[in-house]
């Protein structure tokens, strides 16, 4: 299921994006690109992982199994809070001794729920880098996960107002990247997919066709973590080293 909001107030969408005046459509993802995500989720394994207090498997191989239970989850949960709140339950009881109580269930689900109530905090040259980008190309703003959770970030960043649409997607594949640009009648050759994750937002989008910009972050979420795929020309691969050097290139 996709949810998405549009300002375009434009006859005929998007035509004419590729032109000649310069003008890219740029889809830029939201969590670690824009505003920090990840590392409220790693404090919340660190903590689990503590209190688990496992005397059989060291940290790591918790943390490993607790990796293979969210691929698990992914599956049938989805992305987001809800989704991690079930694979630490699930690791949970995988490895610990005695069954989990209702008060144990509380408790874990506290690790989790406690990240919904973290300010967005922006990364380091966003919102003045958005500015940049804002009149001078078309800016769609598509992250992946839960439709409540994710608006509310958007909602809650103020970075709502540079952007022209909002996708909030299930997943980030090829068969998606085609869809939107179907969509908004954009051209591949003049579209963009910007984000931090090479599985996600590098991948799938060079596969479609699209060019791409990755955006390194250092907390990348592990299950996003793959080898770049080769940029066969016609498609563009930028490698920059933070947000702000996008306004070197657009």
């Amino acid at each position: 299921m996709r949810h998405e909001w549009s300002l375009w107030g434009r006859s005929s969408m998007m035509s004419g994006l590729s032109g000649s005046n310069g003008t890219q459509t740029l889809l830029i993802d939201a969590d670690d690109t824009l505003w920090e995500n990840n590392i409220y989720f790693e404090r919340a394994i660190a903590q689990f992982i503590s209190f688990l207090n496992h005397h059989q498997y060291s940290a790591i191989q918790v943390r490993e199994i607790l990796d293979e239970v969210e691929r698990e989850c992914i599956i049938t949960h989805g992305y987001g809070l809800h989704s991690f709140a079930h694979a630490l339950v699930k690791t949970f009881e995988r490895l610990a001794v005695d069954p989990i109580t209702p008060a144990l269930h509380d408790r874990i689900n506290s690790f989790a729920h406690v990240i919904a109530a973290h300010p967005v905090e922006i990364l380091p040259g966003v919102p003045e880098t958005l500015q940049y980008l804002f009149p001078r190309h078309h800016l769609i703003l598509m992250t992946k996960g839960a439709v409540v959770e994710q608006s509310g970030k958007i909602e809650r960043s103020g970075l709502k107002q540079y952007f022209a649409a909002v996708e909030i997607v299930a997943e980030k594949d090829a068969d998606t990247y085609r869809s939107v640009v179907s969509k908004y009648g954009v051209a591949a050759a003049s579209t963009w997919m910007i984000g931090n994750s090479p599985k996600s937002d590098i991948n799938p989008a060079l596969a479609a066709g699209l060019n791409a910009v990755f955006v390194p972050h250092d907390n990348t979420w592990i299950l996003e973590h793959e080898q770049f795929a080769p940029a066969d020309p016609p498609t563009r691969l930028l490698l920059l080293e933070n947000f702000s050097e996008l306004r070197r290139h657009f």
